[in-house]
């Protein structure tokens, strides 16, 4: 088989309160439905290693590397930002996390599978280089493109977002540095209220309107993320793969379905298979309503593992 599973059930045991929408269920759906399907038993199974203070550095300052390892509770909870707590689970989760995505691009470079999906919390996209964000602690994606750079000496990585939220740490770290594209979709005016203006040559951002389907989520894909990527022509593809897009998830606001992730994953094999012999690591970002959050990653994972 050759799509990769990789987790840790370090990522389960960060939880930060009763009711937050980033929760441990997440995971558990996403396995629930892996299993209903019949899936999961035919994707190669590995398991997270944490990743190292070196590897982080990579894109965090080591000064909020070290607060947020100093920020690690014994005991009950601590606030990290206004939306990103810690119990005292969170670190080994977030450090799991980061390290799920690294082993993914180790896994696909040295040819052992063609592809990986990525079933980790927290998530990453709103990391910045010096700052925790919209529940994010290490930017798990921006951490795994800089160690595929660095270990593996690539020139060319391209990052595929298509959370609902605009992946501002992404964004921050890599703002300047144009051995890494990302190209992303997300709703505009929305959390973080930012990205319509930002992007460069090798920043795609591509702001969609409340209630926007999948006709113009496809739209943007085929116009803007496709042409750009065959410009870039990436050696690795990376994906923030955010599903709070989906019409059930009532805290996104755009209207995309199941079609559209097997979609959009079908595009990105196209471009990897034309470019990086195919490579592909897909990491968790958002997605909140647990039956479409297990249907969407489902079928992404169907997508990746078809040849």
């Amino acid at each position: 088989m050759h799509t990769a599973y990789i987790t840790h059930t370090a990522c389960i045991k960060h939880d930060m309160c009763e009711g937050h929408p980033e929760s441990p269920a997440r995971m558990h759906a996403i396995e629930d439905q892996l299993i209903a399907s019949g899936l999961l038993d035919f994707l190669k199974h590995y398991e997270a290693p944490p990743a190292s203070k070196e590897a982080l550095a990579r894109v965090h300052t080591i000064e909020y590397i070290d607060w947020v390892f100093s920020q690690s509770p014994s005991a009950g909870m601590v606030e990290l930002d206004g939306d990103t707590l810690m119990n005292p689970y969170s670190l080994n989760a977030a450090l799991h996390a980061a390290g799920a995505v690294i082993k993914g691009v180790d896994l696909v470079m040295s040819g052992q599978v063609q592809n990986a999906f990525c079933n980790i919390r927290p998530p990453g996209h709103h990391a910045g280089r010096s700052r925790a964000s919209g529940f994010c602690i290490f930017n798990n994606v921006a951490v795994a493109a800089a160690h595929a750079l660095e270990y593996h000496g690539l020139q060319r990585v391209a990052i595929a977002d298509f959370d609902v939220h605009h992946g501002d740490g992404t964004e921050d770290i890599f703002h300047d540095d144009s051995r890494v594209m990302l190209c992303s979709t997300f709703r505009h005016p929305y959390y973080p209220y930012c990205g319509a203006d930002t992007g460069n040559d090798h920043v795609i951002n591509v702001p969609l309107a409340a209630n926007s389907s999948g006709e113009e989520f496809r739209a943007a894909v085929t116009e803007q993320w496709l042409p750009a990527l065959a410009r870039f022509q990436p050696q690795l593809l990376l994906i923030s793969a955010g599903f709070d897009a989906h019409r059930e998830d009532d805290m996104g606001g755009l209207a995309l379905r199941e079609a559209d992730y097997f979609w959009v994953t079908e595009k990105l094999k196209d471009s990897a298979k034309q470019y990086a012999n195919g490579r592909i690591v897909s990491a968790l970002e958002g997605g909140y309503a647990l039956y479409a959050l297990g249907r969407s990653v489902m079928t992404h994972i169907k997508s990746l593992s078809e040849l």
